[in-house]
């Protein structure tokens, strides 16, 4: 899934978080709902505005930043 179709990062909107383009719903948003046990077909009927490939978009970034996380540790290791 190619994130980058679906979420962007504007300065002035959300305070520049990652969000989902056209709409104010953060990455974090979407994040934090499924975490707390919102299901996709939840999500969409609360935000009609979702669609299961925006809500995949979501967790494709996140995956993205995790690995960037893991990357970045693990090159932080090997210089020590």
């Amino acid at each position: 899934m190619d994130w980058r179709k679906y979420i962007v990062a504007t300065p002035g909107t959300r305070s520049g978080q990652p969000r989902i383009d056209g709409t104010r719903i953060t990455v974090k948003d979407v994040l934090e709902y499924m975490a707390g046990g919102m299901s996709e077909a939840e999500l969409i009927e609360d935000f009609p505005e979702l669609t299961p490939e925006r809500i995949r978009a979501c967790l494709a970034f996140a995956a993205s930043i995790e690995n960037r996380i893991q990357i970045a540790v693990s090159s932080a290791r090997t210089v020590a």
